[in-house]
Formats: structure tokens, C-alpha cells, sequence
């Protein structure tokens, strides 16, 4: 990988890992565009792609850490706190025994354990050409965004973060394995499932991406292993070049959407979605481009 097709990485990784337009799609994409690993054998591609897009998620996943590092240090701190505290009886009658940030800890615990375990179960199929065919990418890029349609017209968008609860956190959970799928999204899928639960906007944004904390560091610490070995020697500084890179941009995305989402709707996520998917799908019907690596 050069420095030139670490750059194009990194800014596609950051600009679409949180806006709900899906990474994956753009990423596989643009690998193609910049022929990343081209020469070596199809199934190796797709592999050594696989390790990538999941290493440069590590960047993205800084950018997370950053801007919600006061939230973080809260949930952590009121986590450790008010458990010692409940382990040597020291609750105060007649008030919760878990504080607002530590039980927003235990709801970003149970949502995670959906996308853990179907992960964890077909992973060997995640890492493979299927995830990077573009019939299934530009399928599932209109199939959630019709499903986001929906969320928007149905959901009921009244609540906040005070009122999360464990169905809040499972059906965003729940909704975040649609993510496993290229083009689906993960924050595209997990918004969609906080919409449908009746949270608000961004409300529904904000913890699709206290969310993505475990599921990117999850995907990207164990893809590290796999990157070291499978990558060609002499990549690992594009790699951190195109990780910094997507960091960065990744930081100005979130301060974007949780902006936008204030006072507009997903729309526009939509259409674009709805409109990319349809022009690869005709570009694969005309054979304009093919559907694998």
C-alpha cells in the first residue's frame, strides 16, 4: 500500500465511518479504484483488504475516544465506583443503586453482545470475498435505507439519553449486526434501531457511538494480528499513515452528524444511499464493473 492510497483510505474510512452512508461499501470501493494488493490471489485480496479496512477503523475509533472522553471517563469512573460500592453494602436507601453513567456503562455492555457473538460466529465469512462482492454491498446500501425510511416515519423520537433502558440498548444492539453485511452501515443500522425504539435523533446517534467503542476495538484488535501477518512487508507506515488520517477525519464527522441531526433529519443519508446503491447495481446489470475483487 503507498502513501498516496494510505491518504484515499483514511479520508473515505473517516468521512463515512460514522455518517450513516456505510464504510465498508466506500472502503471496498475505493480499494478497487486504487487497485490496494492488486496481482495476488483473489481470496488473499479480499483478506489482506478485510485486515485493513479493519486496522484504519482503529483510527476512527481514537476519534470516538477523544470527543466523548469526558462521557467515558464518567460511565468509567461511576462504573467502578457504585459497583465497589453495592460489592460492600454502602447503597443509600431509597435512591438507584447504579448512578445514570454507570447504568449507560451496563446498556453499552448488553448492546455490544449481539454483534459480538454473530461476529464471533461468522467470522470466517466476514473475512471472505463475499463481504466484498458488490451485488450484496449495493443490495444492502438501499435495503437499510429503505428500512431508515421507515424508522424516520414510525419512530416516535421522544426520548433522550436519561431514558435509555435494556430494550433501547438491545434493539440498537440488535439492529448493529446488520453491520456484519456490507452496505448496511453500522451507524446507519444502529440509528435505525434507536429510531425505531423511539429515541430521538441524537439521542439515537449519540449512543450508536458510544456503541461502536467495544465493536470497532473488538474488530480491529483482533484483525491486528492477522494484518501483521497477511500484509505485504513494508505497508505498516501507510497503514498508521491512512489510520492517523481517517482519525482525524473521523473527529470531524462526529462533530458534523450530532450537529445535523439536531435540527434535520436522515433524509439525505437516505437518498444518497438509495441512489449509490441503484447506479452500481445498474453498473453490475451492464457489466460496467464486476462484482468481485
Amino acid at each position: 500500500m503507498t502513501i498516496l492510497q494510505a491518504i484515499v483510505l483514511g479520508v473515505v474510512q473517516g468521512l463515512t465511518e460514522f455518517i450513516p452512508v456505510s464504510s465498508t461499501a466506500h472502503l471496498v470501493f475505493a480499494a478497487r479504484v486504487v487497485n490496494l494488493y492488486g496481482g495476488v490471489d483473489k481470496t488473499l485480496q479480499a483478506e489482506q483488504t478485510t485486515a485493513t479496512i479493519a486496522v484504519i477503523q482503529l483510527g476512527t475509533l481514537l476519534a470516538v475516544l477523544i470527543y466523548f472522553s469526558r462521557d467515558i471517563v464518567n460511565i468509567l469512573r461511576a462504573f467502578t465506583s457504585d459497583h465497589l460500592a453495592l460489592l460492600r453494602g454502602r447503597t443509600t436507601p431509597g435512591e438507584p443503586k447504579l448512578s445514570r453513567d454507570a447504568w449507560l456503562g451496563w446498556l453499552v455492555i448488553i448492546g455490544s453482545l449481539p454483534v459480538g457473538i454473530v461476529g464471533l460466529f461468522f467470522k470466517e465469512q466476514i473475512e471472505g470475498p463475499f463481504t466484498k462482492n458488490l451485488w450484496v454491498i449495493a443490495t444492502m446500501m438501499i435495503v437499510v435505507g429503505m428500512l431508515m425510511t421507515i424508522a424516520e416515519l414510525v419512530g416516535k423520537r421522544s426520548r433522550d439519553m436519561k431514558q435509555l433502558g435494556v430494550g433501547d440498548a438491545l434493539a440498537v444492539g440488535s439492529a448493529q449486526v446488520l453491520a456484519l453485511i456490507p452496505g448496511s452501515s453500522r451507524s446507519g443500522s444502529t440509528i435505525m434501531g434507536g429510531l425505531f425504539a423511539g429515541l430521538n435523533r441524537e439521542t439515537a446517534a449519540r449512543f450508536s457511538f458510544l456503541l461502536s467503542i467495544p465493536a470497532i476495538a473488538a474488530s480491529g484488535l483482533l484483525e491486528l494480528k492477522e494484518a501483521i501477518e497477511k500484509l505485504p512487508a513494508g505497508s505498516y507506515g501507510s497503514l498508521a499513515v491512512a489510520t492517523v488520517v481517517s482519525g482525524v477525519v473521523g473527529y470531524a464527522s462526529i462533530w458534523f452528524l450530532l450537529r445535523f441531526l439536531r435540527t434535520h433529519s436522515t433524509g439525505v443519508f437516505i437518498v444518497y444511499r438509495v441512489i449509490v446503491g441503484g447506479l452500481i447495481l445498474a453498473a453490475l446489470s451492464f457489466g460496467y464493473i464486476s462484482a468481485s475483487i
